[in-house]
């Protein structure tokens, strides 16, 4: 589940600094490649990432969006149905 934020790592600090409307492109950009990279991913791929511990930047990322409500509801309103299905298909959660 860390590495399916880290994808928002990259965009954090652009996000901080810009506008509202900015904001949710990125979000949306940043949600959109976690939900490919789930749709791509093997179930033994997403297993095997799932014991990586979180780098510094998925770290930042987690940071972020448990400091802005606004944009931590936009982006696991987004990639909800399609992680957990995934994760679900792949006996990852119960």
């Amino acid at each position: 589940m860390n590495k399916l934020i880290g994808v928002a790592v990259g965009i954090s600090a652009l996000v901080v600094a810009g506008a509202a409307s900015a904001q949710g492109m990125l979000l949306d950009l940043a949600a959109d490649k976690v939900i490919k990279k789930y749709q791509t991913a093997t179930c033994d791929e997403l297993k095997a990432q799932k014991k990586d511990p979180p780098t510094d930047k998925e770290k930042e990322a987690i940071e972020f969006l448990r400091n802005d409500s606004q944009a931590r509801i936009f982006f696991i309103n987004k990639i909800a149905a399609p992680v957990l299905n995934k994760m679900f298909d792949c006996g990852m959660i119960p």
